[in-house]
Order: structure tokens, then sequence, then C-alpha cells
């Protein structure tokens, strides 16, 4: 089994990619986001310290953490976002690293792609055997995040600042998927890298 990181700047791509990987190729795709979300739940790794963070103001009604406040409590306080991600980050890494060890012991995929904006900073390239960028030029990057997401021009200045520049994931990553066209020609770049292996799940 190969183990795979995907990442990119905000607005790259990224899910886009993993869908297709998912539906081509024999293999387990995995967000880091969505397995934060798994830990941040009640009983979760990660759920007492951020209650213990934040107070008991930061839960809803249902006493999970409310992911809207949370999120305006960290956007645009770095002291707030860097003790979240103390506690998030290496908790969803440790949670990683375990299914990967698991996938590899029962030996049933071909791949194991993990998504995550931070793969470098947190140090993935300890645990996959390669790095994939998706690459977008920023302007297309920001349109996207404009019509799909309805960020405002300040909000995407912010997410943008906080992020490693190109040069920084060229230098990290050893495969780019370049993704300012069409979904197809992203596609065909990935038959392309991974050859005969997608030609085993239609």
């Amino acid at each position: 089994m190969r183990v795979i990181g995907i990442t990119g700047g905000v607005g790259a791509g990224k899910t886009r990619v993993l869908d297709y990987l998912g539906k081509r190729a024999d293999c387990r795709v995995m967000m880091a986001d969505q397995a934060a979300h798994e830990l941040e739940e009640p009983g979760g790794i990660c759920y007492k310290q951020i209650v213990e963070l934040f107070g008991q103001e930061i839960l809803a009604a249902d006493g999970r953490i409310d992911k809207a406040g949370l999120a305006a409590r960290i956007f645009g306080d770095k002291e707030a976002l860097i003790s979240v991600n103390k506690i998030v980050h290496p908790a969803v890494k440790s949670y990683i690293t375990r299914v990967i060890d698991e996938a590899k012991r029962e030996g049933k995929l071909q791949y194991l792609f993990i998504e995550a904006a931070l793969l470098i900073e947190d140090g993935y390239e300890q645990i996959v055997d390669e790095m994939w960028y998706i690459h977008a030029n920023i302007e297309i990057r920001r349109r996207r995040l404009k019509e799909d997401r309805g960020y405002s021009d300040g909000k995407i200045d912010k997410i943008m600042q906080e992020q490693l520049s190109e040069e920084a994931f060229y230098r990290h990553c050893s495969v780019v998927i370049e993704n300012n066209g069409t979904l197809e020609q992203v596609y065909r770049q990935i038959d392309e890298k991974l050859g005969e292996d997608l030609c085993q799940k239609q």
C-alpha cells in the first residue's frame, strides 16, 4: 500500500481530486478536517480539552462543540488558533498514523490518500510515501472561494496570508497536479500519474 499526502492552498481544488481518486482507485481517502470533527465530538480525545480552553459557552444546545462558534473564536485570534491547533493537530496525526498502520497490516488497499492543508507544517512527510501539491493560480482560487463559499476579499486575504507560499509547496511535494483548467484536464493528470492502478476500479 502506498500512502500519498494531498495538499495545497485554500481553493486549489483538493476535494475534487480526492473525489475522483475515491471513485477510480482501490484506496481509502482520509481528510484531516473530518478526522478532527470526529475527535471533537463528545467523548472524543479533543472534546474535553477544547471545552476547558473556551468554557461551556463554546457548546451548542445538544452538548456538542459549536463548530461555527469555535471558528469565529479562533478566526483573527492567533493565540486562540495556536492553542486549538496544539490540541487538535497532534491528535489527528496520531489517529491517521494508527489508520495507516492498520491498513498496512490488513493489506487490502493499493493506496491511502490523506488530505490536509497543513501536511507540510505538521510533518506528515514522515508518515507518507509521497506528497502531491494541488496547484491553482491565486486569481482562480480567489474566484472559487467567492463563488463557491461566499468568502469576502478580507477573509480570503487573511486565510492566504497564513498559508505556505507556492515555493514551499513546490519544495516539499514531488508531484504537482495543475488545477487551473477543466476537471477533465485534472483527471487526465491523475490518470497519467497512477496509470494501470486506476483501471482496476471502474
